[in-house]
């Protein structure tokens, strides 16, 4: 399966949930860390999925930057062998199959040329027949547009999203009716559109069509909201007709203080809930994950 993020905020959603599907499902786990692990494992405890536990119990592995990065750099003759001895020992050990992804771009700055595509044709031969899923992930902002036309072409599924916004600082998603949820970072640059895409979808709840009077907006992984921003906010909510209420769900502690400064607890229409967050950074997890192994 094949993702083409058009911004980091879209990556650590369509991978996080990748692995957190996979984690349910009872697999074993794999992510190729090459400096975005901190995303991802971020976007997890975004989404509520602890990932402390499949650490420790092996479960969910963190392979570390170095060993990525050598292993795009091993001959591919070795690369099936190499699979096909990890979905034996994912099984052995209890799980229902092995399920990984990873950011490769090391890879284009193999020796002797790009070597992504036929890298994939063998990870296909690999896959094929057994209880294995990946997820490659080739973005715009690492991946030539050429070498993504190709991997495309390459892949049989792929990942696709229709977000309501996204500027690569913030992604704004509908994940459910009169559900929305804001990534990343909300400033001067994509205040207006945010405050555009609201006000669409409040019109829609006004109107009766969805919600039952109330827009929720989860903000579990909005990391920033400038000052403005915040006002605005409060403002929309109290622009609304009494028969309607905003919600903003899971708010980081930090955004949360600012709405309450920029005057939320007086706009009666809104609503507000706070979630504390323990995202583990990668060398954490590196450490749990080193701790299962011995």
């Amino acid at each position: 399966m094949l993702t083409v993020p058009v911004s980091d905020e879209q990556l650590a959603e369509d991978v996080a949930a990748f692995l957190a599907e996979g984690l349910t499902a009872g697999e074993r786990v794999a992510y190729f860390d090459d400096d975005t692990a901190g995303l991802v494992l971020s976007r997890l405890a975004d989404d509520g999925v602890d990932v402390t536990g499949p650490l420790r119990s092996g479960q969910f592995q963190l392979v570390p930057g170095d060993f990525t990065r050598a292993a795009l750099h091993a001959p591919l003759d070795e690369l099936t062998g190499v699979m096909e001895q990890n979905i034996t020992s994912a099984l052995d050990d209890g799980w229902a199959g092995l399920r990984f992804s990873g950011q490769m771009d090391h890879g284009l700055r193999r020796p002797g040329g790009q070597v992504l595509d036929e890298y994939d044709r063998r990870l296909d031969d690999a896959v094929r027949d057994h209880p294995l899923r990946a997820l490659c992930v080739y973005d715009h902002l690492r991946y030539p547009d050429e070498l993504i036309a190709t991997m495309r072409s390459l892949h049989p599924a792929e990942l696709t999203a229709a977000p309501l916004y996204d500027d690569s600082l913030l992604r704004v998603t509908e994940i459910g009716p009169a559900r929305v949820r804001l990534a990343g970072e909300v400033d001067h640059a994509n205040r207006p559109q945010v405050r555009r895409v609201l006000a669409r979808l409040i019109d829609r709840v006004v109107r009766g069509d969805v919600g039952e009077g109330t827009l929720t907006a989860d903000l579990s992984a909005l990391r920033f909201v400038d000052v403005a921003g915040a006002v605005s906010l409060v403002h929309a909510a109290d622009e609304l007709p009494v028969s309607v209420r905003l919600r903003l769900v899971n708010l980081r502690p930090g955004v949360a203080r600012l709405l309450e400064r920029c005057g939320a607890g007086f706009a009666s229409q809104l609503e507000m809930s706070i979630r504390e967050r323990h995202a583990l950074c990668p060398a954490d997890a590196l450490g749990l994950a080193a701790d299962a192994a011995e």
